[in-house]
């Protein structure tokens, strides 16, 4: 969708050069319109998506020499050359891992006690390098532990047997940070608020499509990010948040809150990404943009996808996902 993202940018405005993404995620869409040299706000109420956007997105030097040696040494880390370590205080390892105190078959044992060891140590160089720098390396542990999980794509549940990629030792990769005169911000915070708080020329929404709230689904990401020995509760571990269920994940608050939203943002340009199997319909939000925009400006497209693949394959046909535009009505 990046490609169909920009061409509706270079097609329907002009002069924008500042883009504000208030549901970011994993920051796709902020990393590519950074390398195209607009300004990217990046926003996302989880922590996780905070941490890995500001680690990259943020960045706008190479990685310095101090960096490279310090991320082999996080992967040179082990037990035996550790000895300020306690496995006791190893949240990952006693909580998600198989051993006499836990059941739960997230994580092999020798990669839960690598995510505490080297989560551990990032915090004790913290002092020793910048904020963007901490921020890249927890970026990189939380690139990296998706490859060793026994999970068939979130972390809602885990498998019953061990999945060949779970005895693969967890690895941190370094990411590539290119040169850069762009000064790009993340935000961790709720999109009403942001939206109130920011201007740009342009705001790019790509909102929840469905029920499932991101956190349950993410959630031991979540804690490697915050590493804060949450409360947690049930067969998975799930963290016992006071999360309230977003508005944009109801039926019946849904379309309140787009409404809200679209209202409140300061910008000139939307462009909202959205699927024709989602909670809202194709007819109802076709409406809700409109009503927030000036009426000629609006455009739909739609492209045909496919669908997330887990274990089960589902070849329904007829997904597709949208793209709302609109010159803001002001």
């Amino acid at each position: 969708m990046l490609d169909n993202i920009l061409n509706v940018i270079n097609e329907h405005t002009e002069n924008v050069h500042s883009v504000t993404d208030i549901f970011s995620g994993t920051g796709s869409v902020a990393k590519f319109l950074k390398a195209h040299g607009y300004t990217v706000f990046s926003n996302d109420i989880l922590y996780l998506s905070y941490v890995m956007n500001k680690g990259t997105i943020e960045l706008n030097q190479p990685i310095s020499d101090k960096i490279h040696k310090l991320i082999k040494h996080l992967n040179s880390l082990t037990l035996a050359n550790s000895p300020w370590f306690n496995l006791d205080n190893a949240f990952i390892f006693q909580n998600y891992s198989p051993h006499d105190g836990c059941e739960r078959m997230y994580f092999q044992c020798e990669n839960a006690i690598k995510i505490d060891l080297i989560r551990q140590e990032i915090e004790r160089h913290r002092s020793e390098v910048s904020e963007q720098e901490y921020f890249y390396l927890l970026s990189l542990l939380l690139n990296a532990v998706p490859y060793v999980s026994n999970i068939t794509g979130t972390y809602g549940a885990y498998l019953k047997f061990w999945d060949k990629r779970t005895y693969n030792p967890l690895f941190l990769e370094e990411v590539e940070i290119p040169l850069s005169n762009i000064n790009c911000t993340c935000y961790n915070m709720d999109a009403s608020v942001l939206a109130q708080q920011i201007q740009s020329d342009l705001v790019y929404l790509d909102p929840p499509y469905n029920g499932r709230q991101y956190l349950p689904n993410y959630h031991i990401l979540e804690t490697i990010a915050r590493y804060d020995n949450p409360e947690i509760k049930g067969v998975t571990g799930m963290r016992v948040d006071p999360e309230k269920m977003s508005d944009f994940c109801k039926k019946g608050s849904a379309k309140h809150a787009f409404r809200r939203l679209l209202v409140s943002l300061n910008c000139r340009y939307i462009i909202l990404s959205y699927n024709n199997e989602a909670l809202l319909s194709t007819e109802d939000m076709a409406q809700i943009v409109k009503e927030a925009g000036i009426k000629e400006t609006f455009r739909l497209y739609e492209y045909d996808y496919r669908r997330y693949k887990n274990k089960i394959p589902n070849k329904k046909a007829g997904l597709k996902e949208q793209l709302y535009f609109i010159e803001k009505r002001r």
